[in-house]
This record gives C-alpha cells, structure tokens and sequence, in this order.
C-alpha cells in the first residue's frame, strides 16, 4: 500500500537486504504454496534508524500500525505478535502496561499471514484513529 512503512531488526552489522516475492493478492493466511504471484515495480526507500530498537518487524500504513510474529506454533507467533504490539504502545505512545493491555484487548486485531509451511505467521492491527 502506498505510503507504508516496513521496520526490519538489523542483528548483524553490514547487513543487506533483499527484497522479492511479490504478490499481487494473497488471503489472510496463505494456505497453499503460492498466493498469485508478480514481479515487483516500484520505488523503495531504506533508512537505517541506527537508534531504533527492535527484536520483530513492525509496519505502519495510512491507517493502522502493525507488529508481527513468526512461530512454529500459531498461538506463540500470535503471543509475540501482541508482545510486539503491547511493546510498541508502551514505548511510543507512554500508555502505561496495563492500559495497553485493556486497550488493545478493545482496538487490535490479529490476523494469520500464512500458515502454509513450518513457520506460521501473525500480525496484529491496531488503527491509528484511536490516538485521536
């Protein structure tokens, strides 16, 4: 989507990055082996936030902030995706823990990325509109 933004963790210094297996559509949850798959075109910015610490990739779009969890266990990838999310309000927006656990129980929603190989993925959603 048009004006999103992708965190990624760097753990190794000079690392690279690849970027690659597009997708024109894909359901929550790519079940099978494939979702309909493109080549990519577009224009991609990369900044190093030297500062920014994280341990998962969070996103941000027009709408919604996004953290993310990967796990062989769907539940855990879910448990980590909200840790995320709880981690992210804490720190950026100075809720503290205990609101952001009744605030996101009310506001975030979990969604499955895919589910279609060992590594089962969740991402949580939280609209922006909620911080205004």
């Amino acid at each position: 989507q048009p004006g999103t933004s992708l965190f990624l963790p760097v753990h190794v210094p000079g690392a690279l990055i690849s970027i690659g297996d597009g997708h024109a559509v894909q359901g929550d949850g790519e079940v099978g082996m494939s979702a309909v798959e493109t080549s990519l075109k577009g224009e991609i910015q990369v900044v190093l936030h030297k500062g920014m610490r994280i341990t998962w990739p969070r996103a941000e779009t027009p709408t919604h902030y996004m953290t993310m969890g990967l796990h062989e266990d769907l539940n855990q990838a879910a448990k980590i995706a909200t840790r995320e999310m709880v981690n992210f309000v804490v720190e950026t927006k100075g809720v503290p823990r205990d609101d952001a656990l009744m605030l996101l129980s009310a506001a975030m929603d979990l969604r499955v990325t895919q589910i279609v190989d060992g590594t089962k993925g969740v991402h949580a959603m939280l609209p922006k509109a909620i911080f205004h």
